[in-house]
């Protein structure tokens, strides 16, 4: 069953101000809104575009969201990511990994939406 991460139109508003220098940022947020702020779906239109072939549509974003995990479980990243401001997440996430800035806006939001420290604890648990 498709468990379903979306966001609210108020907190596009809030995501469009905070990224308001990043095209490609914008763009996803654009995407979300498309669709209805659903981010898998938002996340797969934009990796189609990218040249990324999503193998599934069912929870597509998680998996290509743990492919960063231990990247963005890091202290600082973390610690950003969990407060919401993830403007300079987007940044670092983009450049550091090489994925456009839309999907690393949709991936930093799926974390953030679905608690960064649920995201981070598979790490943890193996220290």
């Amino acid at each position: 069953m498709k468990r379903m991460v979306t966001v609210t139109t108020e907190e596009i508003a809030q995501y469009r101000s905070e990224l308001s220098a990043d095209i490609g940022a914008l763009a996803a947020l654009d995407v979300a809104e498309d669709c209805e702020g659903d981010l898998e779906d938002a996340a797969i239109a934009l990796a189609l575009k990218a040249g990324q072939e999503p193998d599934q549509s069912d929870r597509w974003l998680e998996g290509f969201a743990k492919r960063w995990r231990a990247y963005i479980c890091q202290s600082g990243f973390r610690q950003g990511v969990g407060t919401g401001a993830i403007a300079k997440g987007v940044q670092l996430l983009a450049a550091e990994m090489a994925i456009p800035s839309g999907l690393a806006t949709l991936v930093l939001i799926y974390i953030h939406k679905t608690g960064v420290d649920m995201f981070c604890k598979p790490l943890e648990e193996k220290l």
